[in-house]
């Protein structure tokens, strides 16, 4: 993104009569259409699909004329390469996107709100949830937004009266974000996602490291190579969290205790956080997104107390590694957010043997990483989607030990249909294999959009099918 569209987003939006252009009618595209015309705007939306049930004036993006409009908003994942954002900025239109504006306004009707903000490829969303019940347990009125929840938008001018928010910020929310700034970001780890959008891994990376700019206090995932390669020229606070023994200035585990040496009044000493066992479910990935979520409400002088009371009532969300069924000691595992290879290894390698069912749309990334961490706890492949072929070529060649099996789309079945014939297939079919001891484990390593409206759908309809060939619970 060049210098001069960095310069445009800059600019403060003056909203009264001004003529908006919101690219793009999802959920974020719509909160902005609202808020700015609640402030005297006229504003109308542009997307590439046809829009519907909208309260402005809606066009397709081929046919909107840019110069006809003041200044353009940018909903997440829109591309700097589309038509319409390059004409604007040929047209020295000011260029605008939700996080910013929501900035603007928090400054202008609440500029006592903290706000804190967390990014990775994989577990945003438990940590944010997290974070902001430490926040909440401790009788500070928080909330979890942007990709969760509300958007940032909508939680800033929220009758709630927010003292914090805790923001999810996707790389495509990133890309764009110019203005925003956190008392403590935390960025939880780093691998293949999106390439098939940002460019190159590089550019990905880059983008979810942008984050550290915004911030006073950073807390980095010390277990996770690219976040510490990638942040060792970034000269502001650091914090680092792992999954070992904690120095000095960190926080980690000991024995089975969450500890902190970050946020004591000694450094040489420790304070515990929490049980390792407070944290469910208690696998490695999730007690780290504990660690960050600590880190962040630490950070905002959350007592150790709270957080660990938190921690002991919080419950991740649906569809991560949720246990659908035990039967014949064969445990059926539902974590279809597990939508790129780094999450799925993580959820594989929390079990010992696993029947694995994956596929889907892989946005670019490499599967042969992946074959390589998780092949010893992996006794056969259910694979699925448009991309499974890079799967399973990836099996082929770096474990050709594990069975493969292939499920095709039923003629009957289609994407938001009522047959749910295809993961009905997919269930007999590990049904047939599994055996005590085993763990069917829906981690899909890949996006959902191919045979299913979205990763919920996808965990849905496997719990529905694991009930219906299964058992009932």
């Amino acid at each position: 993104m060049g210098n001069t569209v960095k310069e445009k987003i800059r600019m403060k939006i003056n909203i009264s009569d001004m003529k908006i252009l919101i690219l793009g009618a999802g959920v974020t595209g719509r909160a902005v259409g609202e808020s700015l015309s609640s402030r005297g705007a006229v504003v109308a939306f542009a997307d590439d699909k046809p829009i519907f049930q909208s309260p402005f004036s809606t066009f397709l993006s081929d046919d909107v004329n840019i110069l006809e409009w003041d200044s353009v908003v940018v909903s997440p994942g829109w591309k700097d390469s589309h038509r319409l954002i390059v004409a604007a900025q040929r047209a020295g239109k000011p260029i605008h996107n939700e996080i910013d504006i929501a900035w603007q306004f928090r400054n202008e009707s609440v500029p006592s709100q903290k706000w804190f903000a967390i990014t990775g490829t994989n577990g945003k969303t438990t940590t944010v949830e997290m974070a902001a019940a430490m926040f909440n347990k401790a009788g500070v009125r928080a909330a979890a937004c942007g990709n969760v929840g509300d958007t940032v938008i909508e939680a800033v001018e929220s009758k709630n009266n927010y003292e914090v928010l805790i923001l999810e910020l996707s790389s495509f929310q990133l890309h764009w974000m110019q203005d925003a700034q956190f008392s403590a970001s935390a960025i939880l780890n780093i691998a293949d996602d999106h390439v098939d959008w940002h460019g190159s891994f590089s550019q990905y990376a880059e983008a979810k490291l942008s984050l550290l700019d915004h911030s006073d206090l950073a807390l980095l995932n010390a277990d996770d190579s690219e976040v510490v390669t990638r942040t060792s020229h970034w000269h502001g606070k650091k914090i680092f969290f792992n999954l070992d023994t904690p120095g000095p200035g960190e926080i980690g585990i000991v024995e089975d205790l969450l500890v902190d040496r970050a946020f004591v009044l000694d450094p040489q000493e420790a304070v515990m956080i929490s049980q390792l066992s407070d944290v469910k479910p208690t696998v490695p990935h999730n007690v780290s997104n504990a660690l960050a979520a600590a880190g962040v409400a630490l950070a905002g002088k959350v007592d150790h107390v709270d957080i660990q009371r938190a921690l002991m009532g919080f419950k991740p969300g649906r569809h991560r590694i949720e246990e659908v069924l035990v039967a014949n000691d064969v445990h059926w595992v539902d974590d279809s957010k597990a939508t790129n290879p780094h999450a799925a290894a993580a959820s594989v390698m929390s079990a010992l043997s696993v029947i694995w069912i994956a596929g889907g749309m892989a946005k670019g990334a490499q599967m042969p990483p992946l074959i390589s961490r998780i092949k010893s706890r992996v006794k056969a492949a259910i694979l699925i989607g448009e991309d499974r072929a890079l799967i399973a070529d990836a099996l082929k060649a770096h474990a050709p030990e594990i069975a493969i099996i292939e499920i095709d789309s039923p003629s009957d079945y289609a994407v938001g249909g009522e047959s749910n014939s295809l993961m009905e297939n997919v269930v007999l079919a590990a049904a047939k294999i599994a055996k005590p001891g085993d763990t069917v484990l829906l981690a899909p390593a890949c996006a959902s959009m191919d045979q299913f409206s979205d990763y919920a759908d996808r965990g849905d309809r496997f719990a529905q099918a694991v009930r219906k060939v299964v058992g009932h619970v």
